[in-house]
């Protein structure tokens, strides 16, 4: 199929009766150029709160269960009655109770068990795109455009890995040809749920993190798409967070790279794993603002034209940075990074940083705090025997830090940015307490204090002059 456009829209863009209109009109209108599937988050806030009912049914509270249930009935029936004609809600009120009843029947489960599966939890929390989808087809079909709810389990065929699974390419390829390409060429848009997907046995899986970005990127290539919109609500990838640089600009074109390094190391804008399938055929995704679909946003391609020097400064700050140090130098350290990476991965810890010394053999490394719990745990499990024996000192965990990172294919050569960074931060005495760079060049990842951040972003983002860079093209 020619020219096809999937999009997707994220959480805010879905976020009240008012959006999921915008969102439908633009649809509708890219759609009378050119074929459309669309992929769509749950409302803002429904997931926290999908995850929250399934807690407070772990731990047997069945009145905050109770109310959670109602929260979320009343949030997608209130949503309907504001958003479609009196004639068109009765069937969408009836797919979504449908859909919320499924959710009740899990929850009520755990209450009963005292525990929360993973495999249900996939199940439960996947409901959230699901009714989402019903809430946009249902409003599009009101308003003349023929469109359809699809549910990506039907679509998306995953691993086993519950909670955070990856797609198996080749079967999700032929099921996503087979039931979304005839209602396309039908005249229908498709309304794919983001997030989820089910194994090859029919188990339901999500994505895990960026999962509805992900869904996007995986049905793009899937479909031969031409081009990926991602609609936020932020005009588009950023050459730092606005609310730390007033003076942030929105840069009109990023690497594959460069999107990834930024997403990974705390740009809101789209997870890492979303560029994975589309990279091999160079599909261009724009990061674009459904607040304002006037303007342009950022392009995403496999190459850009850009001066030289850094392009972006992103940073974290819900982040803990865990130390591991021998108590001799002649335990072999690259025994025990490797022992420990091995922990980590068997977790599906994300490793944002990673620093070591070359005599006394010690590391760090730095996970976000959601994480830091399991990943300790990991760490003393996997390093048991040399913890008990004393030839590890105890492994020690320090939260009040903050990662930044300065992102840029045009460092790479560029003699003089480590050094102006270094320099930048210095002055603001902030002290560095940890550096990684890779051999790429492309990124710089420092760990600060975290009562320094604000002013090491500033530091960093005024020194390499990135918004007075944006749109400037090298002679």
């Amino acid at each position: 199929m020619n020219d096809l456009l999937v999009m997707k829209f994220g959480g805010t863009s879905m976020g009240s009766a008012d959006r999921i209109r915008a969102a439908a009109r633009i649809s509708a209108d890219a759609r009378k150029t050119r074929p459309v599937v669309v992929v769509v988050s749950a409302m803002s806030g429904v997931t926290d709160l999908l995850i929250d009912t399934l807690k407070r049914a772990e731990v047997g509270d069945r009145e905050g269960m109770e109310a959670k249930l109602r929260a979320l009935e009343t949030k997608h029936v209130d949503t309907c009655c504001a958003l479609l004609p009196p004639g068109a809600q009765q069937a969408a009120l009836d797919a979504m109770q449908a859909a919320i009843g499924r959710f009740q029947r899990i929850a009520f489960g755990m209450l009963m068990l005292g525990e929360r599966p993973p495999r249900s939890v996939d199940e439960g929390i996947a409901v959230g795109e699901h009714l989402s989808s019903v809430l946009m087809a249902a409003y599009l079909e009101s308003e003349g455009v023929p469109a359809e709810a699809v549910n990506c389990e039907e679509v998306i065929v995953t691993d086993a890995v519950f909670g955070s699974a990856s797609p198996v390419m080749d079967p999700t390829r032929e099921k996503a040809r087979g039931r979304l390409l005839p209602a396309v060429e039908a005249g229908r848009i498709p309304i794919a749920t983001g997030f989820n997907g089910a194994t090859v046995d029919g188990h339901p899986t999500t994505l895990g993190r960026g999962g509805s970005d992900f869904t996007a990127s995986i049905l793009a290539f899937a479909l031969d798409a031409s081009e990926l919109w991602i609609w936020t609500d932020v005009d588009g990838i950023m050459t730092a967070d606005p609310r730390l640089v007033p003076d942030a600009a929105v840069l009109d074109e990023v690497t594959y790279r460069e999107a990834a390094e930024l997403a990974y190391n705390g740009a809101k804008v789209l997870h890492p794993r979303t560029l994975a399938p589309l990279i091999d055929k160079q599909i261009p995704v724009w990061s674009k603002n459904s607040f304002a679909p006037e303007k342009p946003g950022t392009r995403i391609a496999a190459l850009t034209v850009a001066a030289p020097g850094a392009r972006a400064v992103t940073s974290m700050n819900k982040v803990a940075l865990v130390s591991v140090d021998p108590a001799s130098a002649a335990v072999s350290g690259a025994r025990v990074m490797a022992r420990a990476l091995e922990a980590l991965a068997g977790t599906n810890t994300e490793v944002l940083a990673f620093s070591s010394s070359s005599y006394q053999q010690s590391f760090c490394f730095l996970v976000r705090k959601e994480e830091l719990e399991t990943a300790v745990e990991a760490l003393e499990a996997g390093l048991s025997l040399e913890l008990i024996h004393g030839y590890l000192k105890p492994i020690e965990v320090d939260e009040n830090v903050g990662l930044l990172a300065v992102v840029g294919e045009g460092m790479q050569g560029t003699p003089g940015i480590a050094g102006g960074v270094f320099n930048a931060i210095s002055k603001q005495s902030v002290n560095i307490i940890a550096i990684a760079q890779g051999s790429s060049e492309l990124t710089i990842a420092i760990v600060v204090r975290r009562d320094g951040l604000e002013k090491a972003v500033q530091a960093v983002h005024a020194e390499c002059r990135m918004a007075e860079k944006v749109n400037v093209r090298p002679a």
